[in-house]
């Protein structure tokens, strides 16, 4: 299931960055209840994007 959020919980960095971790999936920002932005970790993202290869990044093992 999803998980959404409202804007203001950005405001809390630390949570917002433990949740992106622990999630592994995006998570969906509103903003006055509708959708505005997606964000996730930088793990996530290469894992579902294919960007490590364009960029070189190496995974450790």
């Amino acid at each position: 299931m999803p998980k959404i959020i409202p804007i203001r919980k950005l405001r809390d960095t630390s949570e917002i960055s433990e949740l992106c971790h622990s999630t592994k999936e995006p998570i969906f920002i509103t903003k006055n209840g509708v959708g505005d932005m997606v964000i996730m970790s930088l793990e996530t993202f290469e894992e579902n994007s294919g960007m490590s290869d364009f960029y070189g990044i190496k995974k450790d093992e």
